[in-house]
């Protein structure tokens, strides 16, 4: 059998590991850093047939996409919460003491149930400690949000923790280290190096690349004192030659890269790099609104086809814009915005500065005047918030439903964007990640719509298992055809209307899940159960892929022929563009967190970029001419 040769870096990668030395692959955009992750492995299997490898990545599509190219009994894929869970979740009693532990302690993360915690809790209760999708602490439920800093507390205490993975998992590779939380890394090159067993740890990734506010992996401390050997990976096999310079030039780092060497890359052609396009528009109108139809319809956009989603995206900050665009504005204010909710978290912040225990019975009107808001600035200032709030009658009918309701049940209605659009797809054919946080209204009103989707697919034998609905003659056929047909008109019906025909027509029932939301959460439910089913189908494509748009956080290792990158605050703080071409920023993390989002959309081009920028001043139309050339810089005002 003839050997395969190994790319250079990845030579250098397994010398390190047959050194017993932990290693950093760091690879910029489209330079193939999965495809050396995967050589890694398979040359680690090949040298070592019985010996385990854990590998974790940040999500469940990369997971699937290691999987499929490495098969191996001995080799464990997962999501990095997934590998932490899998290994305490046998030890029960730690575990439990842990939790109580850290329930104690004023500096954790954790949130102290109502009553009084001892060393027993948990035992008293005989309940074991579970993982799932919802966080409900006293009935031994953790999640996403917990498994993390529970498993650093237990391997920083548990040496015997330590002593475990290390013996079951000689080699364990971490990807997209960047998007990693910090305690993570602690548990690998800090905790580990307590157990006197051999293990290589080896990261996978980009410092570049690191955009979720959670993740925050620096492995700069280990660098400097070799605990980790830096192997960088220079050649982009992606990008065209503009986009590799344009990279280059955006990168806060020394790490520079040049096209690849291999004839076969996708950005080589007859031989040769690619050249591609790059454009900056900018216009310089008064007005804060500006039509991007118009701007699309320029010559700069020619040959585009902005209805296929898998060639051509439009990049956007935030959800927010998005929903504006893609039509689902109203789901999005509910969620987001909720005028009453934002002030009642303000007002429970300010209870709890003050320190002076409430009677929570007490109504959610009688709580306000006991703790008063006041307004600070004009031209409301000294007024009540509350009062002014108010003088919109939608506040005002949101205001009327909670005031008369015990605070402690008002304090914990929980709006979160999160509930309605967390487990984006970036296409239609990848799978929903499994810790999702949509809420169960939301993922009723999926489950309804899936079914459409699998029926008009002509997906029978999964529609037949996920519906109540039976098919024993043509008859039903029939019926259900018009059942189907009846739900994809209903656009201009409410929510509620649509939920309610499916359960009366069998298609797909109201659960306990559902009614268990609607009991708990009528609030958000009356909110909800009023917008046009419309809203919601429009949510739907976005979410499942369908559409050309994304926001800029959710196209990170992804790669399309064309890219429109709308830069926009979108009134978020934690993004200056401003800052990112004038390098004038009072927060330094600020300019870091937009240099690495503008970096990210940027390389995903594989042909054509366009970046659109509104009302800039003289030092970003200079350092735009200095980044993309004064032939690609254009004011689009007079087109």
């Amino acid at each position: 059998m003839v050997e395969r040769k190994l790319d250079p870096e990845v030579a250098r990668v397994i010398s390190l590991v047959d050194q017993c030395k932990n290693f950093l692959l760091s690879g910029g955009a489209g330079s193939g850093k999965t495809y050396s992750l995967v050589q890694v492995i398979k040359e680690i299997i090949n040298k070592n047939p019985n010996k385990k490898i854990a590998c974790m990545t940040y999500t469940n599509a990369a997971v699937k996409e290691i999987q499929e190219r490495v098969n191996h009994d001995n080799l464990y894929v997962s999501t990095i919460h997934e590998f932490l869970w899998g290994n305490i979740k046998s030890f029960q009693k730690n575990m439990k003491t842990s939790i109580v532990d850290l329930l104690l302690d004023e500096n954790s993360n954790f949130v102290d149930p109502e009553g009084v915690i001892n060393k027993d809790y948990f035992n008293s209760l005989g309940i074991s400690i579970q993982y799932g999708e919802i966080s409900r602490i006293r009935q031994g439920k953790i999640s996403h949000d917990e498994v993390i800093e529970l498993s650093a507390y237990m391997f920083e205490k548990h040496t015997l923790l330590c002593d475990i993975v290390k013996d079951k998992f000689p080699f364990i590779l971490i990807d997209e280290y960047q998007d990693t939380h910090p305690l993570v890394i602690n548990i690998f090159l800090e905790s580990l190096k307590k157990s006197n067993k051999r293990s290589t740890i080896g990261f996978f990734g980009d410092s570049m690349q690191s955009i979720y506010d959670a993740g925050i992996g620096d492995l700069n401390k280990y660098l400097e004192n070799q605990e980790v050997i830096e192997v960088k990976k220079e050649q982009n096999r992606r990008n065209p030659e503009l986009v590799i310079e344009l990279a280059n030039k955006l990168r806060t780092d020394d790490l520079i890269q040049k096209p690849s060497e291999d004839d076969k890359a996708p950005n080589m052609q007859n031989g040769e790099i690619k050249k591609g396009k790059i454009t900056f528009l900018y216009s310089l109108t008064e007005s804060d609104s500006y039509d991007l139809k118009q701007i699309k319809n320029t010559e700069y956009f020619s040959g585009w086809n902005f209805n296929n989603s898998m060639q051509t995206k439009e990049l956007y900050l935030t959800h927010n814009l998005i929903a504006y665009k893609a039509g689902f504005t109203t789901l999005m204010d509910i969620y987001g915005k909720d005028p009453i909710i934002n002030f009642k978290n303000e007002l429970n912040n300010k209870i709890k500065k003050e320190e002076n225990p409430i009677n929570e019975n007490l109504t959610f009107e009688e709580v306000i005047s006991l703790f008063p808001i006041k307004l600070k600035s004009k031209p409301n200032k000294d007024k009540l918030k509350i009062d002014v709030l108010i003088e919109d009658y939608k506040n005002k009918e949101s205001y009327e439903e909670l005031k008369n309701q015990p605070f402690s049940k008002v304090k914990k209605i929980y709006l979160d964007p999160a509930c309605l659009i967390d487990d984006k797809k970036q296409d239609k054919d990848d799978t929903s990640k499994g810790s999702s946080k949509r809420d169960n209204l939301i993922k009723h009103l999926f489950k309804i719509q899936n079914l459409i989707q699998l029926y008009n697919n002509n997906s029978l034998n999964e529609f037949i298992r996920k519906t109540q609905f039976s098919i024993r003659n043509v008859s039903d056929k029939k019926r259900l055809k018009d059942i189907i047909s009846k739900i994809e008109s209903m656009s201009e019906c409410t929510i509620e209307e649509v939920i309610n025909y499916a359960d009366e027509n069998n298609l797909y029932k109201k659960d306990d899940a559902f009614q268990y939301f609607v009991n708990d959460n009528s609030y958000i439910f009356n909110k909800v159960k009023a917008v046009k089913f419309k809203e919601f189908q429009n949510l739907f494509s976005y979410l499942e892929g369908y559409t050309p748009f994304s926001t800029q956080h959710k196209i990170k290792g992804a790669e399309f022929d064309n890219v429109f990158v709308v830069l926009d605050n979108g009134k978020w703080n934690n993004f200056n563009f401003e800052s990112l071409f004038t390098n004038e920023c009072r927060t330094p993390s600020v300019l870091l967190r937009t240099q690495k989002i503008f970096y990210v959309c940027c390389t995903r081009a594989k042909e054509n970029l366009v970046i659109y920028y509104h009302k800039p001043n003289v030092k970003v139309v200079e350092k735009a001419k200095a980044w993309f050339g004064e032939e690609n810089v254009k004011l689009i005002d007079d087109l």
